[in-house]
């Protein structure tokens, strides 16, 4: 028996692990200390009424034997897939409910649809960066070239034609940097991919956070998107489905390679190796994609970005540059007095009992930057901030 050895090319921990392993050492050798975390993304607020609804019938439902569930189809239920296209509808991106897959969140679909690819294929991804990206790839053994991104292109890197990739990654609203690309940028993209013969990998997990009208939610939007791109959401912070688990990846039937439908393949891939979302999550999920349901989430989006607002206004006091909080939950900020992103952790945990999220784990472009989130409870914030101006 061999080991894959690419796991061995890995960092010794994933990032937020590492967070959560050094929060864990200082609460044990200063017990009692209040510690607020704006680190990790993780959602405060309960569930939506509708949702909790949904799910209580579902719940009901599995209980009879008249209506009980086993397996579900493979995509995901109908009723789900149907809501899902009737939302991109609303977005006038139309798609076939056939070009649809339910999933247990985008972080899984991103790492699993690349074992459509070959392992020839040159990877390219943005720095700094969602950690899964670059860690799925290595643990396949795939070339990975990075773009990088910094304060004069505004986290929003672009196609540089000298560079040939079968593989790109693009995530807007991003993360870590909450940077959002426009309608043109993103066209420069589709317009690279579809010239290279290239497949973009696009991660719109956040797109409910974006407040301007103009800025493009779905890479669907761009013309000829849909024969290069693959798209990517979640449940997890739009409806706050980070503990219930559930997301979606769309595969155009227009999308082909060698003259095979990308679609066919992420279908038998699914077939063979998922056995989709329970009966239960897929339900709730239909409600948060209802009008009643929906409008409960957005009254959740516009409690956090609230909370980016009261961050964002803090750091403009404090005269720190930062960038997101806008149309993202997410606030990127450069380390005051030059401090690398390390040291600004543990002067923010030590000092101020407040964790964050080094931008030095997102990638070399990340390092002397730094990741607050929106996601926490209000008060909480608030302390928080206190505490930042305060140090």
């Amino acid at each position: 028996m061999n080991i894959n050895e690419n796991y061995l090319n890995l960092k010794d921990s994933y990032l937020f692990a590492l967070v959560a392993k050094k929060v864990s050492e200082y609460k044990a050798q200063n017990p009692g200390k209040e510690i607020i975390s704006l680190g990790i993304g993780d959602v405060t607020l309960p569930l939506a009424p509708a949702v909790i609804t949904a799910m209580g019938d579902a719940v009901a439902e599995m209980g009879r034997g008249a209506t009980f569930r086993g397996y579900g189809e493979y995509q995901g239920y109908m009723f789900l897939r149907e809501a899902i296209c009737g939302y991109y509808g609303k977005k006038d991106v139309h798609l076939d409910k056939s070009e649809i897959f339910i999933g247990d969140g985008a972080k899984s679909d991103l790492g699993n649809i690349l074992d459509i690819f070959s392992t020839d294929n040159t990877v390219l991804i943005p720095d700094p960066v969602y950690p899964v990206y670059v860690d799925t790839n290595i643990m396949a053994g795939r070339k990975i070239i990075y773009m990088n991104g910094n304060t004069e292109n505004e986290f929003l890197p672009l196609p540089d034609s000298r560079i040939k990739a079968g593989i790109i990654y693009l995530c807007s609203p991003n993360n870590p940097t909450g940077a959002v690309y426009d309608k043109g940028r993103l066209k420069l993209w589709v317009d690279y991919a579809l010239e290279n013969d290239a497949v973009i990998l696009f991660d719109s997990a956040y797109e409910a956070f974006v407040r301007d009208r103009e800025l493009p939610t779905s890479i669907y939007q761009i013309e000829g998107a849909k024969r290069c791109a693959i798209e990517f959401c979640s449940l997890s912070k739009t409806a706050g489905f980070t503990g219930v688990r559930c997301g979606y990846t769309v595969v155009p039937h227009e999308l082909t390679r060698g003259g095979v439908p990308l679609n066919e393949l992420w279908l038998r891939r699914q077939t063979t190796k998922f056995n989709g979302v329970s009966y239960i999550v897929q339900r709730g999920a239909e409600a948060a994609f209802s009008d009643g349901g929906y409008a409960q989430i957005k009254e959740s989006i516009g409690y956090y970005m609230e909370n980016a607002r009261l961050i964002a206004e803090a750091l403009k006091a404090l005269g720190i540059w930062f960038a997101g909080g806008e149309n993202s939950p997410y606030i990127w900020l450069r380390c005051p007095d030059g401090m690398s992103s390390w040291e600004y952790f543990d002067a923010l945990l030590t000092r101020a009992n407040v964790v964050g999220t080094p931008g030095a784990g997102f990638g070399a472009n990340g390092e002397g930057f730094f990741r607050l989130t929106a996601f926490g409870d209000r008060d909480d914030v608030k302390k928080a901030l206190d505490r930042i101006r305060n140090i």
